[in-house]
């Protein structure tokens, strides 16, 4: 049975940022809210759907506030549809923690307005990932609307997506993308006519329901005159109603749909998604890393240890993150001065959440004496870290040791020394006054004075960390003067500091907690020379007992992981030309793949027994740019030298790698190879509260083809090799499946280019992008490789990623160098096996009780059992927009949770 009737849902996609930049677009944006407001208050059967997303609401009212109740009259009578998002975001480009944030703000904001529609649209993200219906589902929203990544099984308008762990949402597909109802209002005199055409050409999609015509696109607003146009279009063969996107999934389709779709959309088969975006821009994506990961600890720091509530300063953070999640902003697709803003916003979120990060730590370090330093651990386990400080060198008949508060001893590394003496001159003694003038207060040369002589045409600084006793520039000004006087002519002027050198000192530190330690030298050291199970190193091998490292002649390594796995090969760099643009990798049609390098050394420059570090240098011959024709890559070369650091620190069962080069290549791609013992079929990556397989091969059937090249969050595992990350990223199965490859530069020169091998229509305009090439930029890239025949689970992959990405956080003490340590302290310890901690932070109820909030995702496919423990007595379950779903339950100091395959889980504890 076909319905003949149609639904228009009047709305625009607004891209904040893209071709232009934000401010750019605003201005368009303002103009084209007037007209939407304006249009809505002349015709009261006008409707309009604000894209799902508020940072297009706060842009507007930034630049408009005198609308404000206008706009809040039209969303509170259904007519103007806002929300639920903060911005439309990439979901693979950002954590699950974000997209949860992004949720909160965008329905709070919403709400203040006259409330969200409670529709997860999504209409224009390049792909879907696997949790996002039981992000929405736990948010108390039952619908979802969104267009790319959806697989070719679902052939009608709608189906029920499924997350891992078995929640759904009814979603409507708009399988003709977001604005398919554009070309039926083309000519306004034939919309009855073209109307009938498309119901006809696309009525197995519908079925008894009634059509569904997006009338909206991008940056524009629709004409005043369409809802006008739609009455006089309407008939009784054919009812044309104007609705909002939220008022079509409620009041006019069926709620029964029997096409079930699980975990991430991602296939080409209806729409292109671009996936060239996981891997341009690399810079972009490090900075989202960092961001994150900042603001991340700020919280926690803030939650456990700071009497303070800095939550308006984490909240600036968190808005800018989420701005930067955009779906053309964190993907790199734009100009270049668009992607610098979001880079220079990145960086903001982070100073701003480094700011409270650093304020709630310097409340502990009050207690600890200023020869000391204070270490915290963000991370709700015990773990032993090693952290890098500065020390006094010692004598040579003593050696270093950290002091724990316990009393307890233990042995430091020596990794560099600094100069002693940072300025040596000879002036007249009439200028002596000039070099007081560089002293401010007590600093000089970024040390303190600690003391000085004064001798007869002879003056010395004594600079030091800690000074020992007290200063007065005053005093020191009268006497030089009275010096100077009593002895004209030519002075010596000397600047010392003492001995100091970088130790790394091993420090055990609760879960969640925090310790201190202070690094003395011993005449008599009791503690043993080496750790139980030292890291070591030969001239081609690293080795910590755990996993163990030989470079090979061609400058690759072979790693043995503690079950005796060996992955061979590993590091192997292969260099081939890009002739694609932001949105998708195209090789030219005559590559040069460059994976031999013409010059190889290696260096030993740590030998533990903490840590040690080699550096293996490769030279390649890469080519500097395609041809003009672009069909193959350029014949001049230039020699590119790629450093990669190899480290093993006592304790890890993981080998450390970082890349460096000064890229001086245009229009290329560069990868790094894990060849595996044995072909592999699946892949499986971690992000976004999932671990998500994959395949060797990806759906393809639209416009463009289907390269099987994925995101990656935390971990990427094949076989027996688990690589760990440190920031979002693309890999590959290549060969059938015998190598993991791992993109470290994407290097294109346009957003979009018409004429693309993989792609039939352009994605953009052809605009240039010097900056997208990284020309004259410094290249890094870190990450572990865990070798574990028994997979990314058996290696423990959850947690040793959490490990990797988050150290511990050292600040020196500020109480007097005399005072003892502080005793550790224990801060939050979760217990569970693969269970993620999403998320520690300080809340606030209505009531403006205190709390702190703790979201755990199981990131397995069986359920776990976590136990919380910390200074609480009650525990609340809420829902991921805060809201209590449970009674508080009494739980005095610990908290037994069972959480189900892949649940996400909120608690409150107070």
């Amino acid at each position: 049975m076909r319905n003949n009737s149609a639904v228009f849902v009047p709305h625009f996609h607004w891209d904040r940022e893209w071709y232009e930049p934000f401010q750019v677009f605003r201005h368009r944006l303002v103009t084209a809210l007037d007209t939407v407001l304006e249009t809505a208050e002349a015709d009261p059967a006008f409707r309009f759907t604000v894209d799902g997303q508020m940072a297009a609401i706060e842009d507007y009212l930034e630049m408009r506030p005198e609308n404000r109740e206008r706009l809040v009259a039209l969303v509170r009578e259904g007519r103007i549809a806002i929300g639920p998002w903060l911005i439309l975001l990439d979901e693979f480009l950002c954590s699950g923690e974000t997209i949860v944030r992004n949720l909160q703000m965008g329905w709070a904001a919403a709400a203040e307005l006259g409330g969200a529609m409670s529709i997860g649209y999504l209409p224009d993200m390049f792909g879907h990932i696997a949790q996002m219906p039981q992000i929405l589902a736990r948010a108390g929203i039952e619908h979802a609307a969104l267009w790319r990544g959806v697989p070719g099984s679902v052939d009608g308008h709608a189906f029920r997506w499924r997350a891992p762990d078995g929640s759904e949402v009814r979603t409507e597909f708009l399988f003709d993308g977001y604005d398919n109802g554009l070309d039926v209002l083309l000519v306004p005199d034939r919309i009855r006519h073209a109307l009938g055409e498309y119901a006809e050409m696309t009525a197995e999609r519908w079925g008894g329901d009634p059509v569904l015509a997006m009338a909206g696109t991008d940056h524009n607003a629709p004409d005043p005159q369409l809802a006008s146009w739609l009455r006089h279009a309407s008939s009784t063969e054919r009812a044309i109603t104007v609705a909002t996107l939220d008022e079509y999934i409620r009041k006019h389709v069926r709620d029964e749909v029997t096409a079930v779709v699980t975990g991430e959309l991602r296939s080409h088969v209806r729409g292109n998604i671009l996936p060239g975006v996981l891997s341009v821009r690399l810079g972009l994506k490090q900075r989202m890393a960092v961001a994150e990961r900042t603001i991340d600890h700020a919280e926690r720091m803030n939650a456990l240890w700071s009497g303070r509530d800095d939550s308006p300063f984490l909240a600036l953070a968190w808005h800018k993150i989420i701005e930067s999640t955009a779906h053309d902003s964190v993907v790199g697709s734009g100009t270049d001065e668009t992607c610098d803003q979001v880079a220079a916003r990145l960086a903001e979120a982070a100073q701003a959440a480094r700011a409270v990060r650093d304020a709630a730590l310097a409340e502990p370090a009050a207690e600890v004496p200023g020869d000391g330093y204070l270490v915290a651990n963000p991370l709700p386990w015990e773990r032993t870290a090693l952290v890098e400080v500065d020390v006094r060198v010692p004598t040579e008949d003593s050696a270093l040791v950290s002091t724990a508060p316990d009393g307890s001893s233990h042995p430091v590394q020596l990794i560099s020394q600094a100069p002693t003496v940072l300025s040596d001159e000879r002036l007249d003694a009439s200028q002596l006054e000039r070099v007081l003038r560089r002293i401010h207060r007590r600093e000089l040369f970024g040390r303190l004075i600690d003391h000085y002589d004064l001798t007869p045409g002879s003056l010395v600084f004594h600079l030091t960390e800690a000074p020992t006793g007290p200063f007065d520039l005053l005093i020191l000004r009268r006497e030089i003067a009275a010096a100077a006087a009593a002895h004209p002519g030519e002075w010596r002027v000397r600047t010392l500091v003492e001995a100091r050198a970088t130790a790394l000192v091993p420090v055990q530190v609760p879960a969640g907690g925090l310790t201190s330690f202070r690094v003395t030298a011993d005449d008599r050291p009791t503690v043993p020379a080496t750790p139980p199970a030292p890291a070591t190193a030969g001239d081609d091998t690293l080795a910590n007992g755990l996993v163990k490292v030989v470079v090979a002649a061609d400058g690759t390594l072979e790693l043995t992981g503690m079950d005796g796995t060996v992955l061979s090969g590993v590091g192997r760099l292969v260099d081939g030309g890009d002739r694609g643009d932001s949105y998708n990798y195209a090789p030219p049609a005559r590559d040069a793949l460059v994976s031999e390098p013409i010059q190889i050394t290696v260096q030993v420059i740590e030998s533990g027994p903490l840590r040690c570090r080699m550096r293996v240098t490769r030279v390649y011959e890469w080519p500097v740019a395609l041809s003009s024709d672009r069909d193959q890559r350029n014949d001049h070369t230039v020699r590119t030298p790629v450093d990669m650091l190899v480290e093993v620190r006592a304790g890890e069962p993981f080998v450390r790698l970082s890349t460096s080069f000064l890229n001086q290549s245009a229009d290329h791609r560069l990868r790094l190879h894990v060849p595996l013992p044995q072909p592999v079929s699946m892949s499986a990556s971690a992000g976004q509260f999932a671990v998500t397989e994959r395949g060797l091969t990806a759906e393809g059937g639209w416009g463009e083809f289907p390269l099987p090249t994925f995101p990656a969050g935390s971990f990427v595992s094949a076989g027996p090799a688990t690589v760990l990350l440190d920031h979002t990223g693309e890999y590959e199965l290549v060969d059938d499946g015998s190598e993991l490859a791992i993109t470290l530069l994407r290097a294109i020169g346009s957003i979009s280019v018409n004429i693309h091998p993989l792609r039939d229509e352009p994605a953009a305009s052809e605009i240039p992008v010097p900056g997208a090439q990284d020309l004259g930029m410094r290249i890094e890239n870190r990450f572990a490789i865990v070798p574990s025949a028994a997979g990314w689970q058996g290696a423990n992959a959850v947690a040793l990623a959490e490990e990797f990405r988050n150290d511990v956080l050292v600040t020196r003490g500020t109480a007097p160098s005399s005072s003892p340590l502080p005793p550790s302290a224990d801060g939050l310890q979760v217990d569970g096996r693969d269970v993620h901690v999403s998320s520690i932070r300080r809340v606030t109820d209505d009531t403006r009780t205190t709390g702190t909030e703790v979201r755990l995702a199981a990131m397995s496919d069986t359920a776990s059992a976590v136990r919380v423990t910390g200074a609480f007595t009650e525990a609340t379950t809420v829902d991921l927009l805060g809201r209590p779903i449970s009674e508080p339950v009494p739980a005095p100091g610990t908290l037994e949770l069972d959480l189900g395959p892949w649940e996400i889980r909120t608690v409150v504890l107070r």
